[in-house]
């Protein structure tokens, strides 16, 4: 294996604080290669803590200094990671369209992770780039490109206690965002007369406002926060079940495979990547509704939770992860 440089992305430091899923993966991803003696370089932001080597101009994310401007900082982010890219055997970008609207200044091989469109009007960048593209579910491919391979996010299943018998509590984990059913999760929570726990970053604050803090009354619906991963184990362990009453076709979703790992089943409206991550009737169960989704909230929490982390540790590994990209690396070198 030759050098291979990671091209993160910088909205938060490199493992996020918090929240940051394509940081999350990035981190995961440069420490397993740097593990397995891999001599790789991660570009992201320079408060990032890595064991592969460190580089980046932006001292911090973006999203965590208001003083820094994003599209400046990304701009200079991947203006200084293609001037080394004769340096390395492969480049493979995690920041979304940006570096392949400047693909011809790449000097090595390339490959994108799609992490998600955030609009499908960013996709002439990628008809036009000369790059490899992996996809992160099958079910968020866009036709008018060419795949390589799909590979599933990893996780570090041990930042995840395992219970075996979890809680009381229904559990929503994710953007408060109307993409993310943050209120349906409410609805879902009242009709089974549970409480209901809300964790993540308000991103959407109308409809925070609207939708959700009239809501909130810290007895049966609970907001937290945006809560690390020490925080986020302890919740979803504790957790009966694990909503995710999605309203847009989701192209991975890690709060998922978290509470998996957690021993926590998913009860998540049939969206997106969702089949494919959600085995029915054996790690949780695909819905349509809220009403369907609170029917189904007594069978997720007679699953056997010991089985569902076993899925977890089968397929959603960090291990598994990094073995598939290893695998492509090899075939994209030769």
């Amino acid at each position: 294996m030759g050098k291979v440089a990671l091209l993160g992305p910088i909205a938060w430091r490199t493992p996020p604080r918090h929240y940051g899923p394509w940081e999350q993966v990035a981190g995961l991803l440069a420490d397993g290669l740097a593990q397995r003696g891999v001599d790789v370089t991660l570009f992201a932001t320079l408060d990032s803590q890595t064991t592969a080597t460190l580089d980046g101009v932006s001292p911090r994310g973006y999203e965590e200094d208001a003083s820094l401007d994003g599209r400046v900082w990304e701009g200079l982010h991947v203006a200084h990671a293609l001037s080394r890219s004769s340096e390395f055997d492969l480049m493979h970008n995690h920041l979304d369209w940006l570096p392949l609207a400047f693909s011809k200044h790449c000097r090595t091989r390339l490959l994108t992770t799609i992490h998600g469109f955030s609009d499908r009007k960013i996709l002439p960048a990628y008809q036009a780039a000369d790059s490899a593209y992996v996809s992160i579910s099958d079910a968020d491919r866009a036709p008018e490109l060419a795949y390589c391979a799909t590979v599933y996010h990893g996780i570090d299943l041990s930042l995840f206690t395992f219970s075996a018998s979890g809680g009381e509590d229904l559990v929503i984990l994710g953007r408060i965002h109307p993409d993310k059913g943050t209120a349906e999760a409410i609805d879902i929570a009242k009709r089974v007369r549970r409480r209901l726990k809300i964790a993540g970053p308000i991103q959407d604050a109308a409809y925070f406002e609207e939708r959700v803090a009239p809501l909130i009354d810290n007895d049966r619906v609970c907001y937290l926060g945006s809560v690390g991963p020490d925080q986020r184990s302890d919740l979803l362990a504790s957790a009966a079940a694990l909503l995710h009453p999605i309203a847009f076709a989701e192209p991975f979703g890690l709060s998922v495979v978290e509470s998996m790992a957690a021993g926590t089943p998913v009860i998540a409206y049939n969206r997106g990547s969702m089949p494919e991550i959600i085995d029915e009737g054996v790690t949780g169960f695909l819905v349509s509704d809220a009403e369907s989704a609170a029917a189904a909230v007594d069978s997720a929490i007679k699953l056997d939770r010991s089985k569902v982390r076993r899925v977890a540790e089968r397929r959603f590994s960090a291990d598994r992860m990094i073995d598939d990209y290893l695998a492509l690396y090899a075939t994209i070198l030769r």
